[in-house]
């Protein structure tokens, strides 16, 4: 039977699970929702704006594990999404992005918002194809699909030209969509020389990024660390990601500073380094001494990506293969092999990491207490007020980078790993509305965004879905009127007006913006709070609430004479 292609592209993919499209529709997509229409196998994720559509995919697809799909309009759409785009490629996430094309039959007269999409998007995707026949849309789809899920995932686009989408055919191969099984193992021989430099080093540490948590390894990463008696570390606020170990545990360490001499500092007293799921290193600002890992450090690193294995520093022990499985099996393989002196050893300096971990953990709730009376709020009060309010079961998505300073983890107040997400592209306007697709992806659990006032500007528009769709997640802006980070930068280069506090185009007053007003024209209850028991108070009520809740937090806006983090 004939079938047109926007039929079959539906079909294949609700036949494969998805139940969400997020979409801002154009004219060159009218086919899609048209078919759309009374579908209900799909719910439609309308956003007003693609940096919201493209966040909100995001956050689901991290969430859920699972494929986002998101269809964007024309060249100008497109190029609306390229921001988010590239936050999805920087975090591997597994979306499908399609765009509407204009009909082939117009291609040579360089019709209105014609363009080469495919060229536009392939350097943040995975694999960018544009589909010239409709017996080609199954084998595109199912190639597409395969190439996001599959290590190292990310995100692919395929641009739809509206003449495809209406085009019938019978020559259909509607053969299902099917995945490999991702669980690669490592070498044996791999393994066995990693966990033979582990136990013998004198004082080793972990460095662990968000491909453990996207991998499902956290337990296998505790079990690793715990043979060891290493303490584990997680990445820089500027790449944050996935939180990849409990916070709670007594070997979870505070965050990588910021900036490659203090990133030296906190590793130069271990002679061997386990790295496992994240980039090493993706640095923001270049700093002397440039190299942040010290030359006497051994590297053992394990990922699924053998691109990253040795990329900017050279590694002792590299072990291509899937995260669970290879810290499973290297677990496995630190308890068979251990000596009774290594085993001791490993507990001996277990105890002294907890103890300290403990202490550190202990100094920052009393400096918290010390600035509890100070007014507007400092970062660290607003976080502590938070830490307060949230359940173990609560889902963090943060993108205030000198707000947030992992106090949460230092406090260990995040309950789950898997239910934290920070930043680790940095195109702004993200945490909006990823918190938006985490939810979706996760309605029974509350979820929380904290976000920078600058931030949240770059994608507001998320609020009108979140009370369209009524998708009930709080929102906290810290607001501090200003573009922080970057004075912080320019304070860090040392560059000399910033060193007089004299700036340009990083303050947001005059006006200051009414995010009270502004989130209640989008059809968003919100609020003002500035003492730190309301806000435990509200925003502890607004977790366990069916509806979206803004809440506008004055900061203090002096700056610190330095960004501090873990």
């Amino acid at each position: 039977m004939a079938r047109t292609g926007i039929a079959v592209f539906l079909d294949m993919l609700a036949e494969f699970g998805v139940r969400h499209v997020f979409g801002n529709p154009g004219t060159t997509e009218l086919p899609l929702s048209d078919a759309l229409v009374g579908d209900e196998r799909f719910h439609y994720v309308l956003g007003l704006q693609e940096v919201p559509v493209m966040a909100m995919a995001d956050g689901y697809a991290m969430a859920s594990g699972s494929l986002g799909v998101v269809n964007v309009h024309i060249a100008c759409g497109l190029g609306n999404a390229m921001g988010m785009l590239y936050n999805a490629y920087r975090e591997g996430t597994p979306l499908l992005l399609t765009a509407g094309q204009q009909d082939r039959r117009l291609k040579f007269e360089e019709p209105i918002l014609g363009a080469d999409l495919a060229a536009v998007a392939r350097p943040w995707t995975k694999w960018s194809a544009e589909v010239e026949r409709v017996e080609d849309l199954p084998a595109a789809l199912r190639r597409g699909v395969q190439t996001a899920l599959t290590p190292p995932t990310g995100p692919v686009f395929l641009a739809l030209p509206l003449d495809v989408q209406m085009a019938t055919s019978d020559k259909l191969d509607l053969s299902p969509i099917r995945l490999p099984d991702r669980h690669v193992r490592p070498p044996v021989e791999a393994i066995r020389r990693a966990a033979s430099l582990l136990l013998e080093a004198e004082n080793p540490a972990i460095l662990a990024g968000s491909r453990v948590t996207e991998a499902g390894g956290v337990l296998e990463l505790v079990a690793v660390a715990e043979r060891l008696g290493a303490p584990v570390y997680c990445e820089s606020g500027t790449t944050h990601g996935r939180l990849p170990f409990p916070c709670h545990h007594p070997l979870s360490g505070p965050g990588l500073p910021l900036w490659s001499p203090e990133v030296r500092a906190r590793l130069d007293e271990f002679d061997v380094v386990l790295v496992v799921g994240m980039d090493l290193l993706r640095q923001y600002l270049y700093h002397e001494p440039s190299r942040a890992v010290p030359k006497h450090v051994k590297l053992v690193q394990i990922d699924e990506d053998p691109w990253q294995l040795g990329k900017n520093y050279q590694v002792e022990v590299g072990v291509i293969g899937d995260s669970k499985t290879s810290l499973a099996e290297l677990a496995e393989l630190l308890s068979a092999t251990a000596t009774r002196e290594q085993t001791q050893r490993a507990a001996r300096r277990a105890a002294r990491w907890s103890e300290q971990h403990a202490a550190s953990r202990e100094a920052l709730k009393q400096r918290i207490a010390q600035q509890r009376d100070v007014r507007p709020m400092t970062p660290l009060t607003l976080m502590g007020a938070l830490a307060h309010a949230v359940t173990p079961n609560t889902a963090i998505v943060e993108e205030a980078v000198t707000t947030t300073n992992t106090t949460l983890e230092r406090l260990g107040a995040i309950g789950e790993p898997s239910g934290y997400f920070g930043h680790r592209g940095w195109a702004l306007g993200w945490g909006l509305g990823v918190a938006l697709g985490v939810k979706l992806a996760w309605p029974d659990r509350p979820v929380l965004a904290i976000l920078g006032d600058g931030a949240a500007m770059y994608g507001i528009q998320g609020l009108w879905s979140a009370a369209h769709h009524r998708i009930s997640v709080t929102f906290v802006i810290a607001n501090n009127a200003q573009y922080e980070i970057l004075k912080v930068g320019a304070r860090g280069l040392q560059l000399p007006r910033a060193e007089q506090n004299r700036f340009l185009g990083m303050d947001l007053v005059e006006p200051e913006i009414d995010f009270v007003a502004l989130a209640q024209s989008l059809g968003v209850d919100a609020c003002r709070i500035t003492e730190p028991d309301e806000l435990t108070r509200r925003v502890a009520e607004s977790l366990g609430s069916d509806r979206p809740l803004l809440i506008d937090v004055p900061i203090q806006r002096q700056l610190p004479k330095r960004l501090e983090y873990g």
